[in-house]
């Protein structure tokens, strides 16, 4: 985990709310759309067609690592 970017606070709570909402995703007009703009760029969200972010593969297992401390 130490040879991964960093994540801020702000942005590991919008990779944590990515997991809440599953594949309907969350809006890119919403306080966290920085944060989603962001985590798209390393690889943990995508963008789908409609424009709202969900989370990847990559995105799911760096949530199990750093937010539920799954190992």
């Amino acid at each position: 985990m130490w040879d991964e970017p960093y994540l801020e606070t702000c942005c590991r709570s919008a990779l944590h709310r990515l997991t809440l909402v599953g594949s309907t995703g969350r809006p890119p007009d919403l306080k966290d759309g920085p944060c989603l703009e962001r985590l798209s760029g390393m690889g943990l969200a995508e963008v789908l067609p409609d424009g709202r972010y969900a989370i990847t593969g990559s995105g799911t297992q760096r949530h199990a690592q750093e937010i539920l401390r799954v190992s």
